[in-house]
């Protein structure tokens, strides 16, 4: 395709923590061509794979234990059934994974890093970085709804930077991460309010581009729908399926499409940060990359903590 790829770690191991590039290369060396495999053929066919995987991969992060795939139940709900997470996808595709893992090195292999492979590659079969990222976390044992507190699409930037500053990350670094949504789609409910009647003022959010907001008038019809049924609209208008520095680019012409993304353009503590990546793709190439790696080290479990599911989707 002709698109910018960083390849910013090849076979040289690194830890962060006790996790470590090449973590299974003794116990399972073929764990990572595996996961490449089955994401490369389903991007092929559905290039949407890529946002579906940095999605999981964020929810599950802020706290990455795989918990956000444990499958609800009749009798007890999981972190699943939160509200945030009715429209996360892609658990067929770890399923899978995981199903190909177990018949070559069972038990070895992690859920939890079957999520971060998985994002890894689907960020790179997009135009993104090729980055290393380590592994060797465990799965976790728990998953409650309560548990999930994730920074909501209404958020100003103070208030978004509190989820993200409880979790370790630079007020830079949540402009970063909130760059995957180059590739993302957002549901019309989680922006319908600035299309005509914004923040309950009975009128359009005046900082939203005239043609942008003509166009999602048209994309979500004139009355909210159920959230199964809820039209999407790409939250990068320009290159949707690629990996690049656009959203940014959009955001400086009043195109975010969620309030949190146009925010980031006219606040003052983050104007510039998105200035900056506007114009610097290969810059944020590499940053991007350092923060998905940073999010994925976030509260782990490791050593002899949680244990290897068997099955991704049941504490086993």
């Amino acid at each position: 395709m002709g698109l910018l790829c960083i390849v910013l770690s090849l076979s040289i191991p690194f830890a962060i923590g006790d996790l470590q590039v090449g973590f299974y290369n003794s116990s399972c060396p073929q764990a990572e061509s595996v996961v490449l495999s089955v994401v490369s053929k389903h991007f092929a066919t559905n290039p949407s794979v890529t946002a579906a995987f940095l999605r999981m991969y964020f929810h599950d992060c802020f706290g990455c234990d795989a918990s956000i795939l444990i499958a609800p139940t009749k009798k007890k709900k999981t972190e699943r059934s939160a509200g945030p997470n009715l429209t996360v996808r892609g658990f067929e595709i770890i399923n899978e994974v995981k199903a190909n893992l177990e018949a070559q090195c069972p038990s070895t292999v992690s859920c939890a890093d079957i999520i971060a492979l998985a994002a890894r590659d689907a960020v790179a079969l997009a135009g993104g970085p090729n980055y290393g990222i380590p592994t060797g976390r465990r799965d976790g044992l728990v998953s409650n709804p309560k548990d999930v507190r994730l920074p909501g699409p209404s958020l100003t930037v103070s208030q978004a930077f509190q989820f993200f500053s409880a979790k370790g990350f630079t007020l830079e670094e949540m402009v970063i991460l909130l760059g995957g949504h180059t590739v993302g789609v957002a549901h019309c409910v989680f922006f319908r309010d600035r299309l005509g009647n914004f923040q309950g003022t009975g009128a359009p959010d005046p900082s939203m581009d005239l043609r942008l907001r003509a166009k999602l008038i048209r994309i979500c019809g004139p009355r909210p729908k159920p959230l199964k049924k809820d039209p999407t609209a790409s939250l990068d208008q320009n290159t949707s399926f690629v990996v690049d520095n656009q959203y940014y680019n959009q955001l400086l012409v009043n195109k975010g499409v969620m309030q949190i993304d146009q925010e980031l353009a006219s606040d003052s503590s983050t104007a510039s940060v998105v200035s900056g990546l506007a114009s610097d793709k290969a810059g944020f190439l590499q940053k991007f990359a350092d923060a998905l790696v940073k999010l994925g080290n976030v509260e782990v479990l490791m050593g002899t903590a949680g244990n290897i599911r068997k099955k991704c989707t049941a504490f086993t």
